[in-house]
């Protein structure tokens, strides 16, 4: 029997929460997954007193019925899909990392915001800290604005990286329907224009060279995707990688964008920032992180 693959899901019962669970059935995982539920309970205050304890027992149960109704959720969306429940006290983003270390997932799905706002203000988001500092690749989940009466749209970042690369290996080993879209988003270098100066003459010269290469590759990477079974077409255009693929998946519209936690090299992450961080906290849909 083939190992499972391995899915965390953290889960509070927000209405981001419960997307999340939705979002799961347009993830292409395959028939044999493994999940576990986790809810964490936020404990920065000191312990409780005696008085207290009553309702921390009553927090208790309420985050454990969650869990184990999203676990319950999750297990009747497809037959071969077995999920368990977990409560955990701590800071959450903390508390999921920790377990991620420890159960080693194949994947964390998490929902863009969770229900407490003062442990936001705290602790910042949570989804992006887990994206940050995850070991695997992370799932940041939305509810999507329409109800889909069209083929799923994954729009995929590329740039040529080893990152890249082994996002286009995580699509192509999901199990997606026989219709589903696909749509390649390169952010080509903007033209240095004619320059007299020999060192930007180079440089424009290199620019221009790194293009060509990345877009023979990406004709490579379209037909193994359509050989793979998705109906795959590509956008290059000369412009900030993050402000693309945004606009891209707004207007396409993507039902949930795919990229890589590093992109080129450190003058690309320098110049343009975290390429992933930016999409997943702005996109209007999920996106799912690869490392």
């Amino acid at each position: 029997m083939p190992d499972r693959m391995k899915v965390l899901v953290a889960y509070d019962g927000s209405d981001c929460a419960n997307a999340a669970l939705d979002d799961l059935r347009q993830a292409g995982l395959p028939d044999n997954v493994e999940f576990k539920v986790l809810s964490v309970i936020e404990n920065w205050l000191p312990p409780p007193s005696g008085l207290e304890i009553v309702e921390h027992i009553d927090r208790d149960q309420e985050y454990l019925t969650l869990a184990m109704r999203a676990a319950n959720c999750i297990q009747e969306s497809a037959p071969g899909w077995q999920a368990e429940s977990e409560v955990e006290f701590g800071s959450p983003a903390s508390v999921i990392l920790e377990k991620a270390d420890e159960w080693k997932p194949d994947l964390i799905v998490v929902g863009a915001h969770g229900r407490s706002s003062l442990g936001r203000f705290f602790f910042g988001s949570v989804s992006q800290k887990v994206l940050h500092e995850a070991n695997c690749p992370v799932r940041v989940a939305r509810e999507p604005k329409e109800k889909l009466e069209r083929p799923l749209h994954l729009l995929i970042g590329f740039d040529g990286s080893p990152g890249a690369k082994e996002t286009l290996r995580v699509v192509t080993a999901r199990n997606w329907p026989a219709d589903c879209e696909a749509r390649i988003v390169y952010a080509a270098w903007p033209s240095l224009g004619s320059t007299s100066q020999p060192l930007a003459g180079k440089i424009a010269d290199w620019v221009a060279d790194e293009d060509l290469k990345i877009k023979h590759k990406i004709d490579s990477v379209v037909n193994d995707l359509n050989a793979a079974g998705l109906n795959t077409t590509a956008v290059i255009k000369a412009e900030n990688p993050k402000q693309l693929l945004i606009s891209e998946a707004e207007s396409w519209p993507a039902d949930c964008v795919f990229v890589g936690a590093r992109g080129l090299g450190l003058f690309e992450r320098l110049r343009l920032g975290s390429v992933s961080t930016a999409v997943a906290a702005r996109a209007h849909c999920s996106v799912e992180v690869v490392r």
